[in-house]
């Protein structure tokens, strides 16, 4: 009898750490882990208080899946984008005006040309880049670029179809130009994607300047804004401010500082939205039609000589809250989501190339709120100045310094 219920004793314990361990393969990998102390330690620039919990310096995530970061090409000339054509290519912009085409294991095409001239002092150029939803027949890529003209620059659109040599960009053509021109060198924003329907997104800055940073928040210009247009250039229809007198009925957000980062989430289908703040004040949005995200009412950075902004103020009624903000700041650039099952951990988490910040920024999300962040690629001392995902599930990032990046599972 005591043998009976020694052996009942062992089964019944063998169920209950079978039925544990099966349960415990049903959660998620970030629930089943102790939150990390958050990733930046630094005294902050204000003492300003985030609007919700997680708003800023979230917990902090660590990647269990082994992977390997390769420098599989440098000698860029200062890249801008990097982005997968459909034969799993890439194809990176530089600013000064040229092209490249790289394999993933980091041949490069010779310099492509046929652009028209940029301006590419201080932050502008040749800058970002999205082939056609059409691209395997069409051969036609779009392109963000400062315009240089006798009045100035502006943020232009840009299309063209790539040689069968791959050696020239042909009948180039602007489509789209945010107006006014301006004499100046700074924010030109500038990513580009395509959203479902085959229209183009376009994010602006608002051109730095005293006299010109008023304009984000004014709906006749297209500073400070996102852009929503076809692929001719035409404002999209059912706009948000298509029937509103005096605004562009190409706009579809605005308030916006310098938006260099544009992505949309592979799943939801929303578009987010990273910014550079001034001295903190960084932000992720999640971009909706017809709002106004704050710049430079709202904000939570301060000028760089320490002065508050406007009324130093970071919330007011009509303004959109960041999902996220950073400060000190990350200088966020470029930005993908990941959407490969190579790396499951990482399905739908956000990646944002840091520019002073030297490192890649892993965002964790969940119901449209930050969760979890990490910082990768810390050793390399580069400006990470954009980041995408490419066909073979590999993450690749170029920088300011002409390094090409592989990310891969190992």
């Amino acid at each position: 009898m005591k043998c009976f219920r020694t052996i009942l004793a062992g089964v019944l314990f063998l169920l209950f750490i079978t039925a544990f361990t099966c349960s415990n393969d049903k959660i998620p990998q970030e629930q089943s882990t102790q939150p990390l102390p958050p990733v930046e330690t630094q005294k902050p620039n204000t003492n300003y208080k985030p609007a919700f919990e997680g708003q800023t310096r979230v917990a902090g995530v660590q990647t269990n899946t082994p992977y390997e970061v390769t420098v599989i090409a440098d000698g860029l000339s200062k890249p801008w984008a990097v982005t997968a054509l459909p034969d799993g290519r890439l194809v990176i912009t530089e600013k000064a005006g040229t092209m490249r085409i790289a394999t993933t294991t980091g041949q490069l095409s010779n310099p492509i040309t046929g652009f028209p001239e940029v301006d590419d002092r201080r932050q502008g150029g040749l800058l970002d880049v999205a082939p056609a939803p059409d691209f395997e027949t069409s051969r036609i890529l779009y392109f963000t670029f400062a315009e240089k003209t006798p009045q100035g620059s502006l943020t232009a659109v840009g299309k063209g179809r790539v040689s069968t040599e791959e050696t020239q960009i042909e009948n180039f053509q602007v489509i789209y130009r945010a107006i006014p021109y301006y004499d100046n060198s700074m924010h030109f924003g500038s990513r580009i994607v395509f959203d479902k329907n085959g229209n183009i997104f376009v994010s602006t800055g608002e051109r730095s300047d005293m006299e010109t940073r008023p304009k984000a928040q004014i709906l006749d210009n297209g500073y400070g804004k996102v852009i929503h247009i076809t692929p001719a250039g035409e404002p999209v229809s059912g706009n948000p401010f298509t029937n509103t007198e005096g605004a562009l009925p190409e706009i579809y957000s605005y308030g916006h500082r310098n938006a260099q980062g544009l992505a949309i989430h592979p799943v939801t289908q929303d578009l987010w939205l990273s910014e550079m703040g001034p001295r903190g004040g960084d932000e992720i949005n999640l971009i909706k039609p017809g709002r106004n995200y704050g710049w430079a009412t709202i904000t939570y950075g301060i000028e760089y000589g320490g002065e508050a902004i406007g009324e130093g103020i970071t919330q007011k009624e009509g303004f959109e809250q960041p999902v996220y903000y950073w400060d000190p700041v990350l200088s966020p650039s470029g930005m993908t989501f990941y959407s490969s099952d190579a790396i499951p951990e990482w399905q739908n988490n956000l990646f944002i190339g840091g520019l002073s910040s030297k490192h890649i920024a892993r965002i964790v999300l969940r119901e449209n709120r930050v969760i979890g962040e990490e910082r990768l690629l810390t050793d390399e001392n580069q400006r990470f100045r954009d980041i995408g995902e490419g066909k073979d599930g590999a993450l690749y990032a170029v920088t300011d310094e002409g390094i090409l990046y592989k990310i891969a599972k190992k």
